[in-house]
């Protein structure tokens, strides 16, 4: 027995539900079929996505992203072995001009590499023999060092600070300190490794890369042109032989002239910070002239990492303020001068990479391979420019590599417009 619906409630709901029906979910005849409208576009062709897909063009481009990924972690994952072999070609090109002269003398190049190599050990041997005592003492004394560094920072520049901040430490009761407190403190320092033993700790590794950096530098000096002569040997064409000379011997003199001035100049710098500092009274000025010119091999950050360690060697040496600022403010000043006039003049436009190069390329070795990547980056870029400049087919890259020329910008400037 059906209830009566006072009102009309059945037809209000209902009229509800088909209000809702073709609103929210409307209703679909699902026997219907699609139709095709005028002018509308073809039904997509698999084969032909697939041609396109298996093109030469597409395979060269999923080729070259593999083999940049595939290089990328090799060179990563085998920096032990890149970088030994990578520093022996560069002083490979720093020296062959050296082992050429040598030959027109009648010195024969087995005989003219191993007298570089002996004199290139015993320099260098000499020199950390000389420092070693200077540098040690600097390393086992760095932590008292910074820490009295700190203390007197903390004088000259935060003692209003440290004045407030102890007063309201004292105010909360958190100033003192246990003397079972103090001795965990002195344990947990004494414990802590010197910066000297951490040097040492990576002994091993360096001695054997420096093994072999000497033993391929001398193969290479002592092998004179042989690559180069079998390179020649397997061209076809006579024109690409003398092609492949003339590139050879032009990058390699490049090189050799970016790599020998730029060594000069480093050097140069840091003889006369080692001067300033001994007029300064500066103890061990030789061992910091040392770490200036090794350090300017690592364009920006070089620097900075020079005027931190010098600041921080003067605020610890001296009592004075005035005479501790010297000690940085000596080396900036030379620094700059020679950033941004010696090298210029010296290497001109042609051999000088502009500065977002050298920060990219710095970027990217450092992390790839490390420190040593940071040492190689500047030579790595200019070798790669010098090569880029005696191929025509990469010039492009090369003039990207190298610095604004004013004078073609000057040109290009007031170059009056074509006529309309």
């Amino acid at each position: 027995m059906t209830k009566p619906d006072p009102g009309g409630v059945a037809d209000l709901a209902a009229n509800s539900e088909q209000s809702s029906s073709s609103v929210v979910a409307p209703t679909v005849d699902v026997d219907a079929t699609a139709q095709t409208g005028p002018g509308s576009e073809p039904a997509p062709d698999i084969t032909k996505t697939e041609a396109a897909v298996d093109t030469p063009a597409a395979r060269s481009i999923s080729l070259i992203v593999l083999t940049v990924l595939a290089t990328l972690y090799t060179m990563y994952f085998a920096r032990q072995f890149f970088v030994p072999i990578v520093f022996s070609i560069l002083l490979n090109f720093l020296l062959s001009p050296v082992i050429r002269a040598m030959a027109r003398v009648r010195i024969p190049p087995p005989a003219g590499a191993a007298i570089i190599v002996l004199l290139l050990i015993g320099a260098v041997g000499g020199g950390v023999y000389s420092l070693a005592g200077p540098a040690q003492t600097f390393a086992d004394s760095a932590p008292d060092a910074l820490t009295k560094a700190n203390k007197k920072l903390r004088t000259l520049i935060l003692a209003r600070v440290q004045k407030a901040t102890s007063q309201v430490e004292r105010a909360a009761g958190t100033l003192g300190d246990s003397a079972g407190q103090r001795a965990s403190r002195q344990i947990v320092v004494n414990n802590t490794p010197t910066m000297g033993s951490r040097l040492l700790g990576t002994t091993q590794v360096v001695a054997a890369a420096i093994l072999e950096i000497v033993i391929l530098l001398y193969f290479l000096l002592a092998g004179g042109d042989l690559f180069l002569q079998k390179f020649i040997k397997v061209l076809p064409q006579s024109g690409d032989k003398r092609k492949a000379v003339e590139i050879a011997r032009g990058t390699e003199a490049a090189v050799s002239a970016y790599l020998s001035t730029a060594l000069l100049v480093n050097v140069g710098e840091g003889i006369v910070v080692a001067l300033l500092l001994w007029a300064l009274d500066m103890p061990s000025p030789a061992m910091w002239g040392v770490m200036v010119a090794t350090l300017e091999f690592i364009p920006y950050l070089g620097a900075l990492a020079g005027v931190v360690i010098l600041g921080l060697a003067g605020v610890t040496t001296f009592d004075n303020i005035g005479h501790a600022l010297l000690i940085p403010g000596s080396f900036l000043a030379v620094n700059l001068i020679q950033a941004n006039l010696v090298t210029p003049v010296l290497l001109g436009h042609r051999l000088t990479l502009n500065p977002v190069a050298i920060f990219v390329g710095l970027t990217f070795f450092f992390w790839i391979w490390g420190v040593a990547g940071a040492f190689l980056a500047v030579p790595m870029l200019a070798t790669l420019k010098i090569f880029c400049d005696h191929v025509g087919s990469l010039a492009a890259l090369g003039e990207f590599l190298g610095e604004r020329d004013d004078t073609e910008r000057r040109t290009m400037i007031r170059r009056p417009a074509p006529p309309t």
